[in-house]
């Protein structure tokens, strides 16, 4: 008896261990598994190029410094941040010296506001320009755990410590499937420096910025911080077509692609009856383009008869350009059925288009990013008051711009012609 009682309370006290390591409290309680906070860290230029006072009336490490300061007033409790330079350290004349002169001016980790304003403040521009050595330095800060990672990479010069090619080192990053992301941030730059960080950001899926003035900088650092914070769904690659026989067919998601200067690009949608289509495109100018641009997105049938479109225009510079369109499919009741038992859906023709243009010494390849979003809903109640004819509820608005119009025309005639009697009776 007591030998049977012992094994029971043996066999109790096992499955209460499996059940502590394979439920945990928070487990049990319900609670989802808490997940890492994002890994961010800024890799700064310090190379003595960055004396140079054309930021505002000011030196490119002053403009920098103050941009730094906003930033680290601003990042999100939740973002573990850390600093790294390039160039901060060595100021002699040996290249294998001043090619290794990257270093973590402040860890990754929860941030203490203070401390980092302290470590920023005695930066001075010293050395050489290190890019490729200070992209795997900051790589190697961010190892570990399963946060997203992004490095902000500003510098006002392309790499000066070649072979070791910074934007193969991007790629080779990129290639680790670690799902880092580099942005790049140029500080008045050439086409040489352009060229090379627009390399660098395109190979990781990140992005490239021209910055002329200080708050341009802070502005676009700060963006790529909460970006950092509040992670967005990562586009599908896809690659629209020349016609839309032949076109790639979407679902709803977001998609990147790529479009040279003027081009037309084609996509299919299958909408259901009961279903609106909602699309929105946006064309980012990530090079030198002309002063006058537009971008249009058009949905139309299969035998090329147009639904609706949306079209935008701009002039000056501009990062991206946007536009977007609503299509609602009414549910008549009569509609075929498939072998699912569901409506036969309607294939739609989506058209991306843009009208940018740029100068001989511009280079057109690779073509210009799109990012097209595709949803689909459940249509309204009266499919025949929203955007089927591109004005929405503002046909409304139109009839009775129209009627008031009209009225007012009788209105002016008749008081015209009271006038002129009144002249001629005097």
């Amino acid at each position: 008896m007591i030998t049977r009682r012992w094994l029971a309370a043996g066999a109790g006290g096992l499955l209460a261990v499996l059940a502590v390591g394979l439920f945990p409290a928070n487990a049990a309680a319900g609670e989802p598994a808490a997940k890492e906070s994002p890994k961010v860290e800024l890799v700064l230029d310090v190379s003595g190029s960055m004396r140079a006072t054309d930021i505002d009336g000011k030196s490119r490490m002053a403009a920098a410094k103050q941009a730094f300061n906003e930033v680290l007033d601003a990042v999100p409790d939740e973002v573990q941040l850390g600093i790294r330079t390039l160039g901060a350290n060595y100021p002699g004349d040996d290249r294998q010296v001043g090619c290794k002169d990257t270093k973590q001016l402040y860890p990754v980790g929860r941030l203490d506001r203070t401390e980092a304003k302290t470590a920023v403040g005695t930066l001075a521009p010293t050395g050489w320009t290190p890019i490729g050595p200070a992209l795997l330095g900051a790589a190697d800060d961010l190892k570990g755990g399963d946060a997203t990672r992004r490095i902000v990479l500003i510098t006002d010069g392309e790499d000066t410590c070649a072979p070791l090619d910074p934007c193969e080192v991007a790629r080779d990053i990129a290639a680790q499937g670690i799902h880092l992301v580099i942005d790049t941030l140029g500080l008045v730059p050439d086409a040489k420096t352009r060229n090379q960080l627009l390399c660098i950001a395109e190979a990781t899926g990140g992005t490239y910025t021209s910055v002329q003035h200080t708050d341009e900088l802070s502005g676009r650092v700060k963006q790529l911080v909460d970006r950092a914070a509040t992670p967005v769904v990562k586009p599908v690659a896809t690659e629209g077509a020349k016609s839309c026989e032949g076109a790639p067919k979407l679902g709803a998601g977001l998609y990147s692609d790529r479009e040279t200067f003027g081009e037309h690009r084609w996509y299919r949608v299958d909408v259901r009856p009961g279903q609106e289509l909602r699309a929105s495109v946006s064309v980012s100018a990530d090079r030198a383009v002309n002063n006058d641009y537009g971008v249009l997105l058009r949905a139309s049938t299969t035998h090329g008869r147009e639904i609706v479109r949306g079209s935008e225009a701009g002039d000056g510079r501009t990062d991206a350009i946007s536009t977007g369109l609503r299509y609602p499919k009414p549910e008549t009741g009569d509609e075929d059925t498939g072998t699912d038992g569901k409506p036969v859906a309607e294939t739609v023709c989506l058209q991306v288009s843009n009208s940018f243009a740029a100068g001989p010494s511009v280079k057109t390849t690779p073509g210009l990013p799109v990012e097209l979003t595709v949803d689909l809903v459940d249509a309204p109640d009266d499919a025949s008051d929203v955007a089927s004819f591109g004005l929405g509820r503002g046909w409304w608005l139109l009839a009775v711009l129209v009627l008031a119009g009209f009225l007012a025309g009788l209105v002016w005639g008749w008081i015209s012609r009271w006038r002129v009697s009144v002249w001629r009776t005097n």
